[in-house]
């Protein structure tokens, strides 16, 4: 049937290469929460999404468990759906992410993790390959922009036919990289129907039909193998020096073959897809002597041969032979396999001056931290620490503001205050986003609100989750029902403006939430600055004045 599809070619972030492959693949909803780098992804599928205006939907969730729930929600009814996040986002969403493999799919279902090996703008480094595992589902890696819309495209089906979520795995220098994608004909939107009657045990984790659904997860082992067999490739060669090649490290190999094609004679094991059947390693293994493995970022792959390698000697990240942290990197595959630069190409180091982030012109924050660093000197309280949570008002923490003592993950700093407030670091103070209060903060302010403990939260409401771009929150203008809501005494919650004009009415209310013997709360309500330019609320500013309007 001509569908009047002509093959269409996007230039595109691999990362958007995603995007553009779920819509085609027919999802009806993309949901997510910003993190580096994986936002592009929702914002492309977004926008695709809005431009089509044909019933799909496309929504930034509180947090990343919300988002993985509210995508197997639209599982269940029989649809396609992706969800995004990076890999620290993974560890929010665990709970949903695990179980799900048990309850399985019923409509396909991609994962989208985006990982950030080298810390670019995470707390970590984390290889989400081993959660997968630690899951039973598959897990596909490619290695190009063209793969990343291949391989979505591919996950769905497989999904649908395992009925389990399939986790595609990206890494930074992957996501953001850009190029020229081809794109296929798309898949119509459709529902393959709800489960059926005999199917919903499987969908109500009780003890009994948990453990049932475990056996039938673990029975998949083999169809899974089958499945994933295709994305691992053995190639043979002449030599007894082998390489094994992971996502990125593929990429920098062939990238790296162009200069030298004599390294295409050495045998190769390519590794797109997960698990990694035993059967093929032992016939890799069995083709050579010693073993070069490339990918990013832990040794996972590297294990795996490690594990069933007797005589055969495995370089890689636990030898030391490629650095255990950081990206990998093409000079490093070139020096690992004594590939000399080309004459005239060598790398060239320049002195480039250090630019560390800083706090944008205007920004709301400034005029925060600038009341409480006085309040405090005023309260009596200078020398006291301050709890500070995930977000661009984390650059508090460096010169000239020296007004964050500690950051440790989303909604760390609400327990973290009232833990040390308990320990007799009183008065507490905490200060978080608004995107980051509702995001992970709210079970630690259902104690907050009710200790009997000096601790004072600022929650830096900027009307957007400002740090990944500006996306919008669902909880504009609305804390303050939100904390009282949650048992905080009307009269110990504030709101103020932060400018500088206010600095010292500002001051007085910060200061006298200090020097308050119980919780309190001070809202420093002022839209970011780029929000503001972008227009990020500028809708759901017009219905406000139209309501007040009547």
């Amino acid at each position: 049937m001509d569908t009047g599809w002509s093959q269409a070619e996007v230039v595109a972030l691999g990362v958007e290469a995603v995007a553009y492959a779920a819509f085609d693949a027919g999802i009806k909803a993309v949901f997510g929460y910003p993190g580096t780098p994986s936002t592009e992804g929702f914002e492309r599928a977004e926008l695709l999404i809005r431009a089509e205006n044909a019933g799909r939907k496309a929504h930034w969730a509180a947090n990343e468990k919300v988002a993985y729930e509210l995508a197997l929600g639209v599982s269940y009814a029989g649809y396609r759906s992706l969800v995004t996040m990076k890999h620290v986002g993974l560890n929010v969403a665990m709970d949903a992410f695990v179980n799900s493999a048990l309850t399985g799919v019923q409509g396909g279902f991609v994962l989208l993790v985006a990982d950030d090996p080298g810390m670019h703008s995470s707390q970590n480094e984390q290889d989400s390959r081993y959660l997968a595992d630690f899951a039973h589902i598959p897990c596909l890696e490619p290695a190009t922009g063209q793969e990343a819309y291949d391989y979505t495209r591919e996950a769905y089906g497989l999904s649908e036919r395992l009925k389990l979520p399939v986790m595609l795995r990206l890494v930074t220098r992957l996501a953001h990289c850009r190029g020229t994608v081809a794109r296929r004909a798309p898949d119509p939107v459709s529902s393959v129907g709800l489960p059926h009657p005999s199917e919903v045990p499987g969908w109500v984790l009780a003890p009994a039909n948990a453990r049932a659904q475990y056996q039938k997860l673990r029975q998949k082992l083999g169809p899974l193998l089958a499945e994933i067999g295709p994305y691992n490739r053995l190639i043979p060669g002449s030599a007894r020096r082998g390489l094994a090649l992971a996502g990125l490290g593929r990429a920098l190999f062939f990238e790296l073959a162009r200069e030298a094609p004599s390294l295409l004679d050495w045998p190769r094991l390519e590794v797109s897809g997960l698990p990694l059947g035993a059967d093929l390693i032992d016939h890799f293994l069995g083709h050579t002597d010693e073993i070069f493995v490339f990918e990013e970022d832990y040794p996972y792959v590297e294990d795996l041969l490690r594990n069933h390698a007797v005589g055969v000697a495995v370089h890689g990240r636990r030898d030391r032979t490629i650095s255990l942290t950081g990206e990998l990197s093409a000079s490093q595959v070139r020096d690992v396999l004594g590939i000399e630069h080309p004459a005239g190409k060598a790398p060239v180091t320049l002195a480039v001056p250090p630019r560390p982030p800083r706090f944008c012109d205007g920004c709301g924050h400034v005029d925060a931290f600038m009341a409480l660093k006085e309040a405090l000197g005023r309260a009596g309280a200078a020398g006291t620490r301050i709890f500070g949570d995930i977000g661009c008002y984390a650059m508090a923490a460096g010169a000239p503001y020296d007004a964050m003592h500690a950051c440790v993950e989303m909604g760390a700093s609400v327990g973290m205050a009232l833990g040390a407030a308990f320990a007799g670091l009183q008065p507490g103070v905490a200060v978080i986003g608004d995107s980051t209060f509702v995001h992970s903060g709210l079970p630690g302010f259902t104690s907050f609100a009710r200790a009997r403990a000096n601790v004072t939260l600022l929650i830096m409401d900027n009307r957007a989750t400002g740090m990944t771009g500006q996306q919008p929150v669902e909880t504009v203008d609305t804390l303050e029902r939100i904390v009282t809501g949650l048992g905080m005494d009307e009269a110990q919650v504030h709101t103020i403006v932060p400018l500088a004009r206010r600095h010292a009415d500002n001051v007085a209310v910060i200061e006298a939430a200090l020097r308050h013997q119980g919780p309190s709360v001070v809202i420093c309500r002022r839209e970011c600055v780029q929000a503001s330019r972008k227009g990020v609320n500028r809708e759901h500013d017009l219905c406000v004045r139209e309501a007040a309007r009547g």
